[in-house]
């Protein structure tokens, strides 16, 4: 009965007049750079940040979350109308989606792709509702020992699966701890990597690091690209699938959701590898196994099911544990951190009508989505024959306008112009820029709760493996390293993610 009390509470916050319209403003941000490749939830977020710097805390986080979730929504419109995916999650979604659009049932897929989101999300959302109270009493018996731990199992979980070679991986984790210490150090007052630099006394600033990161050296990307002839999308007579298509979409769609609930709260996983996931099962499992790839319903149930579910729960560990799990989530915590607010235990106790406020905008912005999506798709395809030449210069103007006016300081615009150029680099060489991300935010948290362990242990580290719960932590995290130096195993993930 808790529970039900305390939706009733945040559904009372999150229904309120502002509330509804930052949902509102959320959701059609996350469609919109879902429908439009090339712009992520990641950068859009980051470039919003300066924007929440006067709005309520409440307010802030429903339009970032609906960001978030709406951005999965919307990537699936485009991948299946005009096999151009707007969004990672959405990759999947293209191979069967578009082939049902070929076959003249876009209406069906959109449909399906849009239900399936809707009740995945609300599945997730009450996963979060169940879930995370145990889990943050459970996080109550946390100490330093144990989130140093825990960080350092989601930097090793972020390293399995991240794509591409196992050594990169590590070191732009590697990379982006070093990134993180640059500044003063707290606890000595001497500064660390700052070359003399008076500006990053305080440390590499969040903001426009992950817009350069992402934003900037995303654009430089796409421009390289020559613009490809687009396809062309068929009309759409009906919106509803067929018995037969709803009969073999329904238990996709219920797969896709458990999936995605789970893979969302693992450290890395998320909507990405919890699409890719349900795809792999639907195709294992599949009593046709000759449609998939021409247009196979559970194709596209499964998938947009898994990463609406996953995009839901991996709130959880972020508001639960204090630990972003995606990328995504980092940026969050930027956020977050921007209005005062510190993640984790404390958050449901003395904050709770925040924290049910915003795992209640969640069921009412999937309801939005559903609502927002179906009536939209001509328009999002009209939006989508804006030439990138006129694109990009507002996209930057936008990074720039919200880099300075963190601090109103030039300095910053030119960090994330550095940081572009690496994170270019990055691309080039084929290294994924979640890692380095995760590592930039887990570092220095990873540093203090070593050092307070430490102190308490009076400079053993036979703590790390006294405590219960530090020691489980720990030997996952040996079990994923031994994982991941097998060679069967390396073989197995690559040929995964190549799939």
């Amino acid at each position: 009965m808790d529970m039900f009390a305390n939706l009733a509470t945040g559904f009372g916050a999150a229904i309120t007049p502002a509330n509804l319209l930052f949902c509102l403003i959320g959701c059609l941000l996350g469609t919109l750079i879902g429908v439009l490749p090339g712009i992520g939830p990641i950068a859009t977020i980051a470039m919003l940040l300066p924007i929440t710097f006067g709005l309520d805390p409440l307010s802030s986080l429903i339009m970032l979350a609906g960001i978030y979730y709406g951005a999965q929504y919307g990537g699936s419109t485009t991948a299946i109308l005009v096999n151009l995916p707007g969004e990672t999650s959405s990759v999947i979604t293209c191979i069967d989606g578009y082939q049902m659009a070929r076959r003249g049932r876009a209406g069906a897929a959109l449909t399906i792709a849009a239900l399936g989101s809707f009740f995945a999300g609300c599945v997730g959302t009450l996963v979060i509702a169940a879930f995370a109270p145990v889990l943050a009493g459970f996080a109550e018996k946390f100490r330093s020992p144990e989130y140093f731990s825990l960080m350092l199992f989601g930097l090793v979980a972020a390293v399995v699966l991240a794509h591409g070679s196992v050594i990169k991986a590590v070191a732009m984790v590697i990379l982006g701890l070093l990134f993180g210490l640059v500044g003063t150090d707290t606890q000595a007052g001497v500064t660390r990597f700052t070359f003399g630099v008076s500006e990053l006394y305080d440390g590499i600033d969040f903001v426009p690091l992950a817009m350069g990161l992402f934003g900037f050296a995303e654009m430089m990307g796409n421009l390289e690209k020559r613009a490809e002839d687009r396809s062309q999308t068929q009309k759409i007579e009906s919106l509803w699938p067929t018995r037969e298509e709803a009969k073999l979409a329904v238990p996709a769609a219920l797969r896709g959701t458990i999936i995605g609930s789970f893979l969302g709260i693992l450290p890395g996983g998320g909507a990405v590898l919890a699409s890719f996931a349900s795809y792999t099962l639907e195709k294992k499992i599949s009593k046709s196994r000759a449609m998939f790839g021409k247009g196979a319903v559970e194709g596209v149930a499964g998938p947009e099911s898994a990463n609406n579910a996953g995009a839901q729960t991996s709130f959880i560990p972020l508001l639960t544990l204090g630990i972003p799990s995606t990328p995504v989530m980092a940026v969050m915590v930027g956020a977050m951190m921007i209005q005062g607010i510190a993640p984790g235990t404390a958050l449901l106790t003395e904050r709770p009508t925040l924290f049910w406020g915003m795992i209640a905008s969640m069921w009412v912005g999937n309801l939005m989505l559903v609502i927002i999506n179906l009536p939209l798709i001509g328009l999002w395809v009209a939006l989508l024959k804006v030439p990138y030449r006129l694109l990009f210069p507002c996209i930057l103007i936008l990074c720039c306008v919200g880099a300075y006016a963190v601090s109103s300081s030039t300095f910053l615009v030119i960090m994330m112009a550095g940081i572009a150029l690496l994170g270019y680099t990055f691309n080039k060489l084929g290294c994924e820029c979640a890692p380095f991300l995760l590592g930039f935010v887990l570092g220095p948290l990873m540093e203090e709760n070593l050092r307070r362990s430490m102190v308490l242990s009076f400079g053993s580290p036979s703590i790390f493996v006294e405590r219960p719960i530090s020691l489980v932590l720990l030997l996952m995290s040996a079990a994923l390293i031994a994982i991941i130096v097998l060679p069967s195993f390396r073989r197995t993930r690559e040929d995964a993610f190549q799939e």
